[in-house]
């Protein structure tokens, strides 16, 4: 299944996200890695290129794989020393465990019920599930210009993702884990939700 143009290459991706968030960009994954400490290993879902691991998390000397169903990211990942594989989290394999598993931007993939992979991350994390979801998005914006143009850019490869969360919403959804989830806060200029 073809791509959206920003899932087509990393630097495509990126630019993406720098638009985006803007000045929030570094802090985005800044506020995640500070979760996560040196030594540590680490599954990323749906790790795009792995701006994240090139960023932040190689310095610290984590054991980082990426997983992503985008088989150029994946290769890119490998030839920049990473570890990494195409996956496809719709399957029902088990995740490979890890201290901590992540996901960052991507949860709305799996929408209208995403709790199969909140449930398959809970199994596989050793210390810590983290999950950073966009409350703010293009795709839900008033204007029909730019809610149409946030889901056409939405397509990693499984097809196109009309649905989002609010913040709202995403609490909501968590609610059913409330015994499990240890902190809760807004990153990236209140973009995102951790």
């Amino acid at each position: 299944m073809a791509t959206s143009l920003i899932y087509r290459s990393a630097s495509m991706y990126e630019l993406a996200m720098l638009l985006l968030y803007g000045r929030h960009y570094a802090s985005r994954y800044r506020a995640i890695s500070e979760l996560i400490p040196g030594g540590s290993s680490v599954l990323d879902l749906c790790c795009g290129p792995a701006l994240f691991y090139h960023h932040c998390l190689r310095a610290k000397s984590v054991q980082y794989t990426g997983l992503d169903i985008n088989t150029k990211f994946i290769e890119q990942l490998i030839r920049r020393g990473g570890s990494g594989q195409v996956w496809d989290l719709r399957s029902d394999e088990p995740l490979p465990p890890a201290d901590y598993v992540i996901m960052q931007a991507s949860l709305y993939h799996f929408l209208p019920d995403a709790s199969h992979v909140v449930n398959r991350m809970l199994q596989a994390a050793r210390q810590q599930v983290i999950i950073a979801e966009p409350v703010r998005n293009l795709a839900t914006s008033k204007s029909r210009l730019l809610a149409s143009l946030g889901r056409m850019f939405t397509n990693a490869g499984a097809g196109e993702q009309r649905l989002r969360f609010t913040e709202v919403s995403l609490v909501d959804f968590f609610s059913a884990y409330a015994s499990r989830v240890v902190n809760s806060f807004l990153i990236a200029g209140g973009r995102e939700k951790v």
